[in-house]
C-alpha cells in the first residue's frame, strides 16, 4: 500500500530564542485528499499523552472515551474532566472517530499554569492568514472558518463543557484521520531507532521502510515518512558528533585567549550540547550573558509571553523592566476581538492610534 502524498509538515529548529520566543497560537490544519497542508510551523505539539484513569474513589464520575456502544460519545454540555489532558484526549478521539482534526483555539491560564477555560475546535476553524507570496502560486489552505468547537471552564475542581457546536461546514474523513497532525506522533523508542540508523548512514527511505515492515503496514504507523525526516533534520541540527562538542569548546577557548573581547561559554552533558526551552536553560543563558557584560544587567528586556523566559528574567534580572513584544500583542487583536462587530467599525483603528500615535503616558 502506498502512502498518500502528504505535504503538511515543516522542519522546526529547536534553537534558543532570547528576545522573541514562539507564538502560542499554532494552528493545525486537517488534510484533504488533494491538499493536506495542516499546520503552521512551530506548533504541532499539543502536549497530549494517554490519559490517566478516568474514575477515582472520590465520588466524581467522569465521561471517558469509548463508553457507549457506538464508540466515543458525542460531546454535550455538562460533561466534565479532571484535567485538560483528559479533555483534549477525549475530543481528539471523538474527532478521529468523526473524521476531523482538532486544535486548541484559545485558553486562559493562571500564573501557575493551570487552565481556567479552554476552547477546543475543528482544525479547519478560523480563516487563513494572508501571507506575502507569489500571487500566481498562492499557498493552498484547508481553512473553512468551521465553527465546530467545545468550550470548557474550570468549576469545582473539574473542567466542565458548557457550550458545544458539533456542526461542520466541510466534509469529514474518518478514513484519513490518522494523517491529521493532531493524531501523528513518534514515540521515544522509534526516535532512538531513527537516530541509530542515521548515525550509521542508513538512508531515511530504508529506515522508514523497516519501520513499516516491523509495524505490519503503513496503516499501523502513527506517523508518516515526512515526520521521520523532520525529526532527523532537527536531531542533526542539535547533534554534534563524538568529540565535536569538546572540539568546539576548545576552539572558542583559543579564540578567547587570542582576543580579550571574544566571549564564549558552553554547557555540556554526556551527550553534548544541552538544548531545551525550560526555565533552567534560560537562567543559564541569561547568567552567561550577564558575565559577558561584566554583570551589567539590561534596563529593559522585551519578549513574547514565553513562561520559562519570564521566570528566568525574574530570577536573573530582578531589577530589569520586562515588557511584552508590541508586535505579538497587536498580532493577537484580530484573534481576540475580530468577532466583535465594532472591531471593523472603528475599534481597530482607535486601538492602533492609541498604541502607535500616543505622545504621552496618558
Amino acid at each position: 500500500m502506498d502512502t498518500p502524498n502528504v505535504r503538511d509538515d515543516e522542519v522546526v529548529n529547536d534553537n534558543h530564542v532570547v528576545l522573541m520566543g514562539n507564538d502560542d497560537d499554532d494552528v493545525v490544519l486537517e488534510p484533504t485528499p488533494e491538499n493536506d497542508d495542516d499546520g503552521v510551523p512551530g506548533n504541532d505539539d499539543d502536549g497530549v499523552s494517554d490519559p490517566t484513569s478516568g474514575n477515582d474513589d472520590d465520588g466524581v464520575l467522569e465521561p471517558t472515551p469509548g463508553n457507549d456502544a457506538d464508540g466515543v460519545s458525542e460531546p454535550t454540555p455538562g460533561m466534565f474532566f479532571k484535567t485538560e489532558k483528559e479533555l483534549i484526549y477525549y475530543y481528539k478521539q471523538y474527532g478521529r472517530q468523526a473524521g476531523f482534526g482538532i486544535m486548541t483555539q484559545r485558553s486562559k491560564r493562571e500564573d501557575d499554569g493551570s487552565v481556567r477555560y479552554v476552547t477546543l475546535g475543528c482544525a479547519r476553524g478560523g480563516k487563513a492568514r494572508k501571507r506575502i507570496t507569489n500571487i500566481s502560486k498562492p499557498r493552498p489552505t484547508t481553512k473553512t472558518d468551521c465553527k465546530a468547537r467545545i468550550n470548557a471552564v474550570l468549576a469545582d475542581g473539574v473542567l466542565r463543557i458548557i457550550t458545544v457546536c458539533n456542526a461542520h461546514n466541510h466534509g469529514l474523513s474518518p478514513q484519513n484521520a490518522r494523517f491529521f497532525r493532531c493524531n501523528r506522533a513518534i514515540d521515544d523508542s522509534v526516535k532512538r531507532q531513527l537516530d541509530i540508523n542515521d548515525k550509521a548512514d542508513i538512508g531515511m527511505t530504508k529506515s522508514f521502510n523497516a519501520l513499516v515492515v516491523e509495524a505490519g503496514g503503513f496503516e499501523k504507523l502513527p506517523f508518516i515518512e515526512k515526520d521521520a525526516r523532520n525529526y532527523i533534520d532537527k536531531a542533526r541540527h542539535l547533534r554534534l558528533g563524538k568529540g565535536g562538542a569538546d572540539a568546539l569548546r576548545g576552539y572558542f577557548e583559543r579564540m578567547q585567549y587570542k582576543n580579550d573581547e571574544f566571549y564564549s561559554s558552553m554547557d555540556l552533558d554526556d551527550e553534548g550540547l544541552i538544548s531545551s526551552k525550560n526555565t533552567e536553560t534560560f537562567v543559564w543563558l541569561f547568567d552567561t550573558w550577564l558575565k559577558c557584560m561584566d554583570e551589567r544587567a539590561p534596563k529593559a528586556i522585551i519578549t513574547d509571553k514565553d513562561r520559562a523566559m519570564k521566570n528566568a528574567i525574574a530570577i536573573v534580572f530582578p531589577n530589569t523592566r520586562h515588557r511584552y513584544c508590541l508586535w505579538h500583542i497587536m498580532r493577537k487583536l484580530p484573534e481576540k476581538l475580530g468577532s466583535h462587530a465594532e472591531f471593523k467599525c472603528g475599534l481597530k483603528s482607535a486601538l492602533q492610534r492609541c498604541v502607535y500615535d500616543s505622545q504621552t503616558s496618558d
